[in-house]
C-alpha cells in the first residue's frame, strides 16, 4: 500500500483557481497538496480566453452591475503578480495583450459615447484611434470607435506552467479520490488506495465538483453548467486582436482573442453572444457557418479565403443560481472540514483564495509542521486547443 501521507491543506483540482490557492497557501507557510484526475488545467482553464476582466463588458447595459463592481479590482492584483510584486510571483507569464478593447461597428459608435465618458466608466476605458488601434483593426475601411480596457490578456498554458512551479512538490496525480472518515467526520482523502490526512480539503475541480460531492455524499451546494461553442479560426492573413466587439444588447456580439499555433500563424478564438445559446444549439458546420458570416460582415477586408476553422464545446461550471444567471463573484461554502468552491471566472482566482484563507482564519487553522513529501506522480500540464485542434 503507498505511504500515508499527512498535510495542512488537501485541494481537489488543478484547474487556475485550485494552483493559485496552492501557490498563495504555500507562500503563507502552509503544507499543501493538490491532486489532480487529468492534466493540469485540462478542464475550463486552458479553454479560457486569458482575459483578466475587469468588469467592463457586464457593464454595457449602462449601469454598473454587482458582475463589473466585484471583479473590478482583479486586473490591479493580476498586474502586480505579472511584476513579481503581488501575492504570487507570476514573472515569466506570457502576457498575449496588455490591453483589452471595445470595439463598436459604425452603426453603434454614436450611442456609446456618452457612456464611456461619464463617470462611472472614467479610469476604466480610454478611446484610441489610429496607429493605437489593435492591429487587425488599421484598416481603411473601419469606421467604428474603439476603447481601449485597463485589462490585460494572458497565455493560459504559461500561466497553468508557472503555478505547477510555484507547486513545488506539491502536486499529486491521481485517479480514484474516495473520502478518508473517522466517526463519520471528514479527516481527508484516499488517492489511489493512499490515505491524506488533511485539517482541511477543498474542492476546486470545476466540474468535476459534482461527482466529488456526490462521492461524498452531499447534496449542496448544487452545480450549474452554463454551455458554450466556441469558433476557432487560424489564417496566415489574421493581425492580433484582443476584443469585444458590440451589438445591440448587453453582451458582446463576439469577444476574439488571438493566440499561436504550432506553426507560428495566429489563431483567433471567438466567443461572446456567438458562442451562447444559439451558438450552442447550432452543430459545427451551422456554427462556424455563421461565424464566417459574423467576420465577413465586422472585418471584411480580413481574407479568410485560406483559413482552416475549428470549433470548441465549453461548458462553465458554477454553483447554481435561479435561472442560470452568472454569479458576481467566486464562491465557497464551508461544511465542516470540507470547503466546496468555484471561482466562476479565470479572474476570479484571487478572490477565490482569498475566501478560503478568510475561512481558515475564523477556523484558527495555521500552518503546521509536516514532514516533507515523498517523489509523488506528477500530473502533467494541459496543451492549449489551437495548438491540439490545429496540429
Amino acid at each position: 500500500m503507498p505511504q500515508a501521507l499527512s498535510t495542512d491543506i488537501l485541494i481537489v483540482g488543478g484547474g487556475i483557481a485550485g494552483l493559485w490557492l496552492n501557490a498563495r497557501l504555500r507562500r503563507l507557510g502552509y503544507a499543501t497538496l493538490l491532486v489532480e484526475k487529468e492534466r493540469l488545467g485540462g478542464g475550463q482553464s486552458v479553454r479560457s480566453q486569458g482575459i483578466i476582466h475587469g468588469g467592463t463588458k457586464y457593464a454595457l447595459s449602462g449601469a454598473l452591475t454587482g458582475s463589473s463592481e466585484a471583479i473590478a479590482d482583479m486586473p490591479r492584483r493580476w498586474r502586480e503578480a505579472l511584476a513579481g510584486s503581488g501575492e504570487l510571483d507570476l514573472r515569466g507569464v506570457r502576457r498575449l495583450s496588455d490591453a483589452h478593447y471595445l470595439w463598436s461597428p459604425g452603426t453603434l459608435a454614436g450611442n456609446l459615447t456618452g457612456f464611456f465618458a461619464s463617470k462611472a466608466m472614467r479610469g476604466r476605458v480610454d478611446q484610441v484611434k489610429g496607429s493605437e488601434l489593435p492591429p487587425a483593426l488599421q484598416d481603411a475601411k473601419f469606421k467604428g470607435k474603439v476603447y481601449r480596457l485597463a485589462e490585460l490578456v494572458l497565455d493560459v498554458p504559461s500561466l497553468i506552467a508557472r503555478l505547477a512551479e510555484l507547486s513545488g512538490d506539491g502536486l499529486l496525480a491521481g485517479e480514484r479520490i474516495e473520502p478518508l472518515r473517522e466517526n463519520g467526520e471528514l479527516v481527508g482523502l484516499a488517492v489511489d488506495g493512499r490515505e491524506i490526512r488533511a485539517r482541511r480539503v477543498v474542492l476546486s475541480a470545476g466540474q468535476g465538483n459534482a461527482g466529488l460531492l456526490d462521492a461524498l455524499g452531499i447534496e449542496q451546494p448544487k452545480q450549474q453548467l452554463r454551455p458554450l461553442h466556441m469558433v476557432l479560426v487560424k489564417a496566415p492573413t489574421l493581425k492580433p486582436l484582443y476584443a469585444h466587439c458590440l451589438g445591440g444588447g448587453t453582451k458582446p456580439r463576439i469577444t476574439v482573442t488571438t493566440h499561436p499555433a504550432a506553426d507560428g500563424q495566429w489563431v483567433w478564438y471567438l466567443g461572446g453572444d456567438l458562442a451562447e445559446a444559439d451558438g450552442v444549439a447550432r452543430d459545427e458546420a451551422a456554427q462556424i457557418a455563421f461565424a464566417r458570416r459574423e467576420l465577413a460582415e465586422l472585418l471584411p477586408w480580413v481574407d479568410l479565403s485560406a483559413a482552416e476553422w475549428r470549433t470548441l464545446r465549453v461548458d462553465r461550471a458554477e454553483p447554481a443560481q435561479s435561472g442560470l444567471v452568472r454569479p458576481d463573484n467566486a464562491f465557497l461554502s464551508e461544511q465542516g472540514n470540507l470547503l466546496v468552491g468555484w471561482p466562476t471566472k479565470l479572474a476570479l482566482a484571487p478572490d477565490f483564495a482569498e475566501r478560503v484563507i478568510a475561512a481558515l482564519e475564523r477556523a484558527a487553522i495555521h500552518p503546521g509542521s509536516h514532514a516533507d513529501m515523498p517523489a509523488l506522480p506528477r500530473p502533467a500540464v494541459a496543451a492549449a486547443p489551437w495548438q491540439e485542434l490545429f496540429a
